[in-house]
């Protein structure tokens, strides 16, 4: 009886947390959940539903009626786009302005992922003095505002650096597209801290029987990182580039202060922002010029939205 009674006790502990779990999942799987999930998705899709419709109607429906009266009155036109592509004045160009946004976004992905999935790795499972050290300092500069950086990196590019008198650094000196450089060199320093955080706590998880067969094989760290931990790691790489890309994209600060406002560099935002007019209302410029902006981030994250889903799986399942 004294053996009994701790048994049943663990069996209904273990139990119970299996009950509780298959209660919350046979809700989420109702008929009621799916309902809700359906009409969340449908409030979140009218706005954007709206743009879409606004930036196909003409100037003059557009300042007069509210979009939802295209069902009456449906009046389409290509006008805005074309204007807002193509035209040449303060109206439109936002072609060039979107080049610009790519070779902007696209290296302040690339950048962050590589050095930051190298560092990873390095942090979780090289064995070097003061690593702790190191790695609760990158995760301290998580912390640090973007605009507290802006100044002294701005002065970093336009003054180099000195250290008592020695110029250790001179300044870049860059010109036109050049500027990309200081960029997309702001955009890795301010995403490096998050994404080395992120990827260690996923690189951390692999199993550590797998890189010890690795090593009795002679693997080095360079191959089991290219052969073992980048495939593992894809999903939390997607959903970092995908975080990445919709932050750089939708940025205008930090484009607008290191790549300035020119035509050669300026990114797709700086000309949003410029479309509304001097009054503020030329709204078929603004709803075209936006709907061409989300373009992109929409592509992106259902390309990757595969890799995405199977991370957070992944995280959610074990064995």
């Amino acid at each position: 009886m004294t053996t009994a009674t701790p048994t049943v006790g663990v069996g209904a502990q273990a139990t119970e947390p299996t009950t509780r779990g298959a209660r919350v999942r046979k809700r989420l799987n109702s008929r009621t959940a799916t309902i809700v999930s359906i009409v969340i998705a449908m409030l979140w899709t009218i706005p954007t539903f709206g743009l879409f419709i606004s930036s196909i109607r003409p100037e003059n429906e557009i300042k007069t009626t509210g979009w939802w009266t295209f069902f009456t009155n449906p009046q389409i036109t290509l006008e805005n786009y074309q204007e807002v592509l193509f035209s040449r004045g303060s109206s439109g160009q936002l072609a060039s302005y979107f080049i610009n946004s790519l070779a902007i976004t696209i290296p302040s992905v690339l950048f962050p992922l590589a050095f930051a999935s190298l560092a990873a790795y390095a942090l979780a499972w090289m064995n070097f003095k003061g690593r702790d050290w190191v790695y609760i300092g990158i995760f301290a500069l998580q912390i640090v505002p973007l605009q507290m950086a802006l100044v002294p990196l701005l002065r970093f590019f336009s003054a180099g650096v000195t250290v008592a008198g020695v110029q250790i650094m001179p300044a870049w000196d860059l010109v036109d597209e050049q500027k990309f450089a200081q960029v997309w060199f702001a955009h890795t320093c301010f995403a490096l801290p998050f994404a080395v955080f992120l990827l260690h706590n996923f690189i951390s998880q692999l199993p550590g029987d797998l890189m010890e067969a690795a090593r009795v094989d002679g693997a080095t760290h360079p191959k089991i990182f290219r052969t073992i931990v980048l495939p593992l790691i894809m999903p939390a790489l997607a959903a970092f580039g995908i975080f990445q890309f919709l932050w750089v994209w939708n940025d205008l600060l930090v484009a607008l202060i290191f790549a300035g406002g020119g035509d050669e560099t300026a990114p797709m935002t700086v000309r949003l922002a410029e479309l509304a007019g001097t009054r503020g209302n030329e709204w078929q410029r603004l709803t075209a010029g936006a709907f061409v902006s989300i373009v992109v981030p929409l592509i992106v994250f259902l390309s990757l939205q595969r890799f995405f889903v199977r991370g957070l799986l992944a995280g959610s399942v074990k064995g």
